[in-house]
């Protein structure tokens, strides 16, 4: 076996959690963007979607406050508009007009949909236990919405440092999993 040791630093690569996903939320009148690639699914039904949201990142404070937001999930056809996001702050930038998304109103949160993205969750905050602590919300998905003309989503899996992966052939196999 040749194996040779890796840097701690590139753990995150190895055990990317899902699609990178557009975070959008809305606070005091003030919608916002943040490109987000750390959150994972901890239960099917109701679904609950747990998530790492930096205190440094501007929308920290939308979501802790506002208590709602919608996970959108962007296609590759959109990689440069979500790494634009990531790399800029709406601090100082309208990330929806910069970077030519369109908002949509959601149904049940005051947060918008990003039109361009093939689906989008909307969310409640359930748990904020572990906010404190390690900056990790619980979200509870409440209404889903798909683009049905988009069969084989092909989204964007982020490796760190600006390496990513495009989703790509899918494989069927047994499962007991309803």
């Amino acid at each position: 076996m040749a194996k040779r040791s890796l840097s701690l630093s590139k753990v995150y690569g190895l055990l990317e959690p899902g699609p990178v996903v557009l975070l959008t939320t809305s606070h005091k009148g003030v919608a916002n963007v943040m490109t987000m690639s750390w959150h994972t699914m901890m239960e099917f039904e109701p679904p609950l979607v747990g998530c790492v949201v930096s205190q440094n990142n501007f929308s920290f404070a939308a979501l802790k406050s506002a208590r709602n937001c919608v996970i959108n999930i962007p296609t590759v056809e959109l990689a440069s508009k979500v790494v634009a996001c990531g790399n800029n702050t709406g601090r100082s930038v309208d990330k929806f007009e910069a970077f030519g998304l369109t908002p949509v109103p959601a149904k049940l949160v005051a947060s918008p949909l990003i039109a361009e993205c093939y689906a989008n969750l909307e969310c409640r905050v359930h748990d904020t236990r572990l906010v404190n602590r390690y900056n990790y919300f619980v979200l509870e998905v409440i209404k889903v919405w798909i683009d049905p003309a988009c069969k084989n989503p092909r989204t964007l899996h982020h490796r760190g440092h600006g390496l990513f992966m495009v989703a790509g052939e899918s494989i069927k196999l047994a499962s007991k999993m309803k």
